[in-house]
């Protein structure tokens, strides 16, 4: 398994009520949730590295740091992009952008980790 950092991944979102604070318990307001974005920029950062996972791995999330910018109403899309910045043995470090056109939505940080499926399934007791 090589990683190389500059690899992105790209994903979008089209906001709906089910994706909004209001209904994912992040706040009141019928607007995309904070979780909802980390969310999506975990999937970018995913598919960033999907073809070059070794069979039998995986990466898990470690760690966010995300700063949420810009509020997204229903029917509005996003598009997250997830690039890799730094490899670290098994530790992967992305940079993450979401954006709505032009406006930035959010931006920040993302670190994720190489495991092996099964064993990471058993230590968490799903196996």
């Amino acid at each position: 398994m090589t990683f190389r950092p500059g690899l992105v991944g790209r994903r979008s979102l089209t906001v709906t009520a089910e994706d909004t604070a209001a209904a994912v318990g992040s706040g009141d307001v019928p607007v995309l949730a904070t979780p909802r974005v980390v969310a999506v920029c975990e999937a970018a950062a995913c598919d960033a590295v999907a073809d070059q996972l070794e069979e039998g791995t995986t990466t898990v999330g470690l760690a966010v740091d995300v700063k949420h910018l810009a509020p997204t109403a229903v029917g509005c899309t996003v598009e997250a992009e997830a690039r890799l910045e730094a490899v670290d043995g098994r530790r992967l470090t992305f940079s993450m952008r979401v954006m709505m056109g032009e406006t930035e939505v959010a931006r920040g940080r993302h670190v994720r980790v190489v495991v092996k499926r099964e064993q990471f399934l058993q230590r968490a007791g799903c196996v």
